[in-house]
């Protein structure tokens, strides 16, 4: 049962209905605030904005007044069925709404109850992920060296926190076939971001200094995630994490030389000499074919890419498994929010479309609360 809205606690209920779970919709009278969160391409009629589409595949959606007796009667009768609820509110908002994890395990002592906060459950403060990214750090290091910090274009710290909120609750499933008791799994925008910080964080706890922006280049491997032009306007990267690798790029650019020069010959010297490297090679890349030498590289295993758009990158043959074919009533394709593969089951071939506002309320009404099946992830 997803209580949740906007992006975070929505990709976990998606991730759970790729899996094969009923996912059950919960929305307050004015909607997912999401459905009306639309590009200026999309048609102001629908309520399935591509946004709202983003983490809302394979659910059925009724809305419920939880400000209501009737409201707040109904969301325990479909808690106490339920295996997993998802929650987002503020700290202190689910008690008063009654949709609060003491209330819901009292009814269900298997639910496992997963709430999503922006700063933890003792700071009554909404999270909102622009603001994280500015807090954390991720905008101070995004962007090239002396310019304004950017934040990422997607919602990267909500994403960073419904994979730790998936972790949880999947670790909390796991503990409930020992015990056969839930839990509650707590999770939070800053932790989530802060938790991803990884080597940026690790440089200034280890040395004390602050990482600095580099633009899309590494602070600790030269050449690393720098954009370079080729001669034929094809924009590609490198990343190369070796002194092998190294050695090979130059002699596919033919400058072996470079390999054995001693301002490059091993990473530190590099990382030592960036400045000078880089420009090297944004001359050399920029006079060759970068197609040929994306598929020199790659024959070569030496790590390599094009910048790809969008569009680029989703129509790729290798993003095929990632696409959830549309349906009769949503006539788009989707995203999958489930990449990794098991040989013990398979992820939903299709789900259903994301549904509009209240789409499933005379379905879903008609279920009788007190049958005990726990079908509403």
């Amino acid at each position: 049962m997803e209580l949740a809205s906007v992006l975070a606690g929505p990709q976990v209920g998606q991730f759970f209905a790729e899996l094969g779970a009923t996912v059950l919709k919960i929305e307050a009278p004015s909607g997912d605030v999401t459905r009306t969160w639309k590009t200026s391409s999309e048609t102001s009629e629908t309520d399935i904005s591509a946004y709202f589409a983003a983490s809302n595949w394979g659910k059925k959606s009724i809305v419920l007044d939880l400000t209501t007796d009737h409201g707040q009667e109904a969301i325990r009768a479909f808690a106490a069925r339920a295996d997993i609820v998802l929650t987002s509110y503020k700290p202190g908002d689910s008690e008063k709404l009654g949709a609060n994890y003491a209330t819901f395990s009292a009814i269900n002592p298997r639910l496992i109850y997963g709430h999503l906060t922006g700063y933890g459950p003792a700071t009554n403060r909404a999270g909102y992920d622009a603001v994280l990214q500015a807090e954390a750090g991720f905008m101070y290091l995004n962007g090239p060296p002396g310019s304004e910090p950017l934040k990422m274009p997607v919602a990267m710290i909500d994403l960073l926190a419904a994979h730790q909120l998936k972790e949880g609750l999947l670790t909390a499933l796991y503990q409930r076939t020992h015990t056969n008791r839930g839990a509650y799994v707590q999770v939070s925008l800053l932790d989530s971001a802060l938790a991803s910080l990884a080597n940026q964080a690790a440089t200034w706890l280890v040395t004390g200094h602050d990482p600095k922006p580099l633009g899309s280049g590494h602070p600790g491997i030269v050449p690393y995630g720098t954009v370079y032009r080729a001669a034929d306007g094809r924009q590609l990267v490198l990343a190369v994490g070796s002194d092998r690798q190294f050695g090979l790029l130059c002699e596919f650019l033919a400058r072996p030389e470079w390999a054995v020069d001693a301002r490059f010959q091993t990473n530190v010297l590099r990382v030592a000499n960036r400045t000078v490297l880089e420009e090297l090679l944004r001359q050399r890349i920029g006079q060759v074919n970068g197609d040929e030498l994306l598929q020199t590289l790659e024959k070569q295993a030496v790590p390599a890419g094009a910048v790809r758009t969008v569009g680029e990158a989703l129509q790729h043959a290798s993003a095929a498994q990632m696409i959830l074919p549309p349906t009769a009533d949503f006539p788009h394709p989707g995203l999958r929010t489930v990449a990794f593969q098991s040989n013990t089951w398979q992820c939903a071939a299709a789900l259903t479309s994301p549904p509009h506002l209240a789409q499933h309320q005379v379905e879903t009404e008609s279920l009788n609360p007190g049958s005990g099946q726990h079908d509403l992830g």
